[in-house]
């Protein structure tokens, strides 16, 4: 925790404050290691505070050992007391998670302050998201683990598969096979999506019964000490017809292209553009309406985007997921995805579970 304080801390000079406001669960956790649901973090040069209320307290003196921890008793009470011991003149804040209520609330309790020792209120926007991308050792641990859990549980409740399965059911089997295996929770609802429901890349598993020579889409992840995995796999319970051998064979070479390509520095879209390209060649490119992947860490979705409209630049320990699709309504479709690492200028894929064996169309 220390490191991440002083690698946000040489970043306030370059926004011009002298202090940033952490509200988001995700990032207060990652700077702090307080698991709490509910605080604030504000981090100085020279100080570092965790305002929390009485059910906490004592969690956050155990969880977060380098941070002073301030006992609030309203939501933005508190503020106005400690930015003026702490000399602030410009505090940063989350402009992407701070609701326009939220940043009422503050601005008014701010007012309270005399005019020459009163705070400015600065956004900021992807400062700590773009510190959480690339992942450290203690955090790759935990991230492996999510991976592994999710990989023995896909491995184990695919093979018991067989039609008349409900897609509903097969989404509890999972669950309770990922959290006997050790996860916390399921890191997003899982996908069940079975022969034309799987058309849609976020179907909520329902009632319908597993048919033979259908698609089923299974999309899932644990999470584990706070860090998310992220699985897709697609499957067939009979035997394969012309239409998912080609479909997914050209899902599949997509995916292995672009993880094969992907390199250090890359600009996210031309990544989306390397499994983009396949897809199109093979006649299906407007049945791949999503972006290629997403950043993966303490939250499901998170820097970096991987899609044909970002600009954010894929460098050394990001960790993101590489999940093409294709999608026909009234058929079905096919996803496959995986998580990688850029490591040594390329990306090694940190997920194992088996794909459907087809023959290449």
């Amino acid at each position: 925790m220390t490191a991440r304080l002083e690698r946000l801390r040489q970043l306030l000079g370059e926004l011009s404050v002298d202090a940033m406001l952490v509200s988001s669960p995700e990032n207060r956790r990652y700077l702090s290691g307080f698991t709490g649901s509910a605080g604030y973090l504000l981090i100085s040069k020279d100080d570092a505070v965790l305002a929390t209320d009485f059910r906490y307290v004592e969690q956050a003196g155990r969880q977060a050992p380098a941070f002073r921890v301030e006992r609030i008793a309203g939501d933005t009470d508190w503020l106005p007391n400690v930015a003026v011991s702490m000399k602030l003149k410009r505090i940063g804040f989350e402009a992407t998670s701070v609701t326009f209520s939220q940043h009422a609330a503050l601005a008014e309790v701010l007012e309270g302050i005399s005019a020459g020792e009163r705070p400015e209120l600065v956004p900021t926007k992807g400062l700590l998201v773009a510190l959480r991308a690339i992942k450290d050792s203690i955090e790759m641990e935990a991230t492996q683990r999510a991976i592994d859990i999710g990989d023995a549980a896909f491995e184990k409740v695919s093979a018991t598969l067989q039609p008349g399965m409900t897609e509903r059911y097969v989404a509890w089997e999972l669950e309770r096979s990922m959290r006997e295996l050790g996860a916390e929770s399921t890191s997003f609802d899982i996908i069940i999506a079975s022969g034309p429901n799987s058309a849609l890349p976020h179907h909520r598993p329902s009632d319908r019964e597993l048919r033979a020579t259908e698609p089923i889409v299974i999309d899932m992840g644990a999470r584990y000490q706070g860090y998310c995995s992220d699985l897709t796999r697609t499957l067939c319970l009979g035997p394969v017809d012309d239409t998912f051998r080609e479909v997914y064979s050209t899902v599949l070479r997509a995916q292995q292209y672009a993880m094969a390509e992907v390199t250090d520095g890359m600009q996210a879209n031309a990544a989306d553009g390397l499994a983009r390209t396949v897809i199109e060649e093979a006649g299906y490119g407007d049945k791949f309406g999503h972006g290629l992947g997403h950043g993966v860490g303490l939250a499901i979705h998170e820097f970096p985007s991987v899609g044909q409209r970002s600009s954010d630049v894929l460098t050394e320990g990001m960790v993101f997921t590489i999940e093409p699709g294709i999608y026909i309504s009234g058929w079905g479709g096919v996803r496959i995805e995986d998580i990688v690492i850029l490591e040594n200028g390329k990306a090694r894929c940190l997920s194992h579970a088996r794909k459907q064996a087809v023959d290449a169309a």
